[in-house]
Formats: structure tokens, C-alpha cells, sequence
């Protein structure tokens, strides 16, 4: 009850561990375009464990994940107020489910903001692994489940920096970047091209 969003519904249907397949072979009587139908998938396919969707983290357990990491995000390493991190499975629940669920091992868990909480669902969720081989070692090296060690960022090979200047930084950016104008280049390819020297 209270669903009127069918895309999101096949999504918590998928994360029950259910097969949902997707086809676009109907067309809508008011607006003419091919429409998504959803139906079940093979049964054999039913992932166990997932049934009773996913388990609500405790506050006693963010306690611990904030003393654990501290108060950081973990791809920025900006430290934020506990208020505006989330809990995030290391390994995403489409691939892991809650198995492995356990408040007593932090390590298996990451602090994140909502900006990197929908960057990771949008690359995890379109990334190969995730969507057919689901294999949680994969996961384990990618830039989204380990950024202090990762080999790849959804299978492509790929490093990442994300750097950011605060208060007293600022004027050092914006010479940056007005450099970067002068030669015609990103900020980005400028400061590449500095660092490899």
C-alpha cells in the first residue's frame, strides 16, 4: 500500500532476493509510448536470505561506526556532523544481501554522505558485477567498497583523487582554475599535468 512508483517496487522486490525481469512491450493508452511491464523472473533464481528485506543498522551501531572511522566521509575523508552520514554496506546489499549482516564487525560497513550514497548505488547499480555475476570479492577491491584500497571503480581501471580547498585554500583554487583558463585546458587536466611534473 501506498506504492505508485512500479520501478521502485521491482526494486524492493529484487532486494527480497526475488527475479523481476523487466520488458518494454506494452504501450500506454495516454501517452502512445512502449511502457515497462514486470513479471516474475525463474524461481530457481530466488536468492535466500533476502526474504525479509533489509535489517534497520542501530544507533548504538553508528555510535561505533563514528568512533570506529570518525566523524569522516569515506570518500571525501570530510569530517561531518554524524547527523548527515549514512551507514552503507561496503559490499552493495544487491550483491552481499544481509548475510553477512553483523553490527559487530565495523569494517564490513562505511560511513557516507547522500551525495556519494547515490553516486555508488548509480555505478554499482550499473556496473556488470552487480547486475549478473555478483561476486563479492570484486566488490571487496572496488573504489566503492575500499577507497583507501581499490583496483578498480566498477570494473574499469580507473584512480581517483578528489581533492577540495576550504576557508584560506580558496584563493589558491581559483588561481588554479584561472590558469587553467588562460591555457585552455580543465582545471583537472591542469592539475594532472602539474602533479606528473
Amino acid at each position: 500500500m501506498g506504492y505508485d512508483h512500479p520501478p521502485r517496487v521491482a526494486g524492493d522486490v529484487k532486494e527480497a532476493g526475488i527475479p523481476i525481469v523487466m520488458t518494454r512491450d506494452r504501450v500506454s493508452a495516454k501517452t502512445g509510448r512502449k511502457i515497462g511491464v514486470y513479471r516474475f523472473g525463474d524461481p530457481a533464481d530466488i536468492k535466500s536470505g533476502r526474504i525479509d528485506g533489509r535489517r534497520a543498522f542501530s544507533k548504538p551501531f553508528k555510535d561505533r561506526l563514528v568512533a570506529h572511522y570518525g566523524s569522516r566521509e569515506a570518500f571525501t575523508q570530510e569530517v561531518l556532523a554524524p547527523r548527515y552520514l549514512q551507514i552503507d554496506h561496503r559490499v552493495p546489499y544487491q550483491v552481499a544481501g544481509d548475510g553477512s549482516f553483523d553490527e559487530s564487525n565495523p569494517d564490513a560497513y562505511m560511513l557516507i554522505d547522500a551525495s556519494s550514497q547515490r553516486a555508488k548505488s548509480w555505478s554499482c547499480e550499473n556496473c556488470i558485477n552487480a547486475q549478473r555475476d555478483r561476486r563479492e570479492e570484486v566488490c571487496r577491491s572496488c573504489f566503492w567498497a575500499s577507497p583507501e584500497a581499490y583496483t578498480h571503480v566498477a570494473l574499469e581501471e580507473v584512480r581517483r583523487l578528489d581533492l577540495e580547498w576550504r576557508a584560506g585554500e580558496v584563493a589558491a583554487f581559483d588561481a588554479l582554475r584561472e590558469r587553467a583558463a588562460r591555457e585552455g585546458v580543465t582545471v583537472q587536466q591542469l592539475a594532472k599535468r602539474l602533479l606528473e611534473g
